[in-house]
């Protein structure tokens, strides 16, 4: 069936483009117009996708898109509609070139005789081995519509938890931004207006005056120096940061830093938890589920002590006392998988203990930033309360020598 590419506006007023499968250009323009969508602009044949191409312009979709599809994929499975049929729906409803593509990737593999995981694993890069393992434990249980269901809850529970951090942290980035700046700003631009005023004052001046005035001419003189060595300064920092070395010894000192450190272990073993649970849950074999829920853990440290979990569930051990010997996870944690192996339900005690470490994550970043929002602002008070009692014993002391 051709594809028509369109330009229209949306019931928002928003610009939209996209592309739409449709026996005709009327038909197509029918079902556009029937969205609500006012067209602007719609041809035939410009982007007939036959899903063997690479994405495009090399950008995969977003976090935002795979939970978008995997929420309206269970909705239409659980609404009765094969497999092919319900790909089909998403095609026609998809408004993003690069999505569109890799929908009909799957849909080619799926009318192929191949199974749904095996269309994912074409695009592995995309999904990941937790995503296409949930879904082939789904195709052998014969429940993708309810595991299907069970990845969005999963997948909003890692976005909810990875943007209330992000949004906490921004506030106060922006709040250092703008107290920097100010400091620059009276250094560089206010302080130099009295200079001439001081200019025969010489060691007259109180230290306080001539340590700003100082500060200031050096900002002056050498300000593309100090932009120069931050950006280099920078730069080395994110090289270093991005090498093996760099990166083992930053997620170290992230980890003994103090109220961040408990913060990142939380969040690093949280992730594994709700991984490995859920996949146990879903019926994935222990050793398999350990380890592709070890790769979502991003700190190496807590990455290599969760590497002793795969040889110590080969050997037959307990990963309570396997993870105890290490001497890096809390008593809480050794005991609530310890209690999951005892019972019988480890599954379900990864994933309250990710619940329980979530919370735990989120009341402390908003502890941390109650205490760091002051500090930053009585520390900017503080710098430009200092300048400006400067200038003004400067003034007095030009008045004292005028009289």
């Amino acid at each position: 069936m051709p594809h028509f590419s369109y330009k229209a506006i949306g019931r928002d007023g928003k610009s939209l483009d996209g592309v739409i499968e449709a026996a005709g250009l009327e038909l197509a323009s029918r079902d556009l117009r029937s969205r609500g969508l006012t067209l602007l602009k719609l041809e035939a044949g410009t982007s007939n996708y036959t899903g063997d191409e690479d994405l495009v312009d090399g950008k995969p979709p977003s976090r935002e898109n795979i939970l978008s599809f995997t929420s309206e994929l269970a909705v239409l499975l659980r609404a009765g509609l094969p497999l092919d049929r319900a790909l089909k729906v998403l095609i026609d409803m998809a408004v993003q070139p690069r999505m569109l593509q890799l929908l009909s990737q799957l849909l080619k593999s799926v009318k192929g005789g191949k199974a749904l995981s095996q269309g994912l694993i074409q695009n592995e890069d995309i999904f990941g081995n937790f995503y296409i393992n949930m879904v082939r434990s789904a195709e052998a249980s014969g429940q993708l519509p309810e595991v299907l269901e069970r990845l969005v809850e999963y997948l909003e529970n890692s976005k909810a938890t990875r943007d209330s951090v992000v949004s906490a942290l921004m506030y106060p980035s922006i709040l250092f931004v703008v107290a920097m700046l100010a400091i620059v700003g009276m250094l560089g631009f206010v302080v130099p207006q009295f200079e001439t005023l001081f200019a025969d004052m010489g060691e007259a001046l109180p230290l306080m005056t001539r340590m700003v005035i100082g500060a200031a001419e050096f900002v002056k003189s050498y300000f593309w120096l100090i932009v120069a060595l931050v950006t280099g300064l920078g730069f080395y920092l994110r090289n270093w940061a991005a090498s093996d070395k760099g990166k083992t010894e930053l997620h170290a000192k992230m980890l003994k830093a103090p109220i961040m450190g408990g913060i990142v272990f939380e969040f690093e073993v949280s992730k594994f938890a709700r991984t490995a649970g859920t996949l146990l849950g879903n019926g994935v074999p222990m050793l398999q589920a350990i380890s592709i829920a070890i790769d979502t853990v991003e700190n190496r440290v807590i990455k290599e002590a969760l590497g002793v979990l795969p040889p110590a569930v080969k050997a037959g051990k307990r990963m309570s006392s396997a993870l105890d010997k290490t001497g890096m996870f809390t008593p809480m944690v050794i005991q609530m998988i310890h209690v999951g192996e005892e019972s019988g339900s480890l599954g379900e005690m990864l994933l309250e203990l990710a619940k329980v470490f979530d919370g735990h994550v989120q009341s402390s970043v908003k502890r941390a930033l109650t205490l760091l929002e002051p500090l930053l602002i009585l520390s900017m008070g503080v710098i430009i309360a200092f300048i400006i009692i400067s200038i003004l014993m400067g003034i007095l002391s030009v008045n004292d020598l005028a009289v």
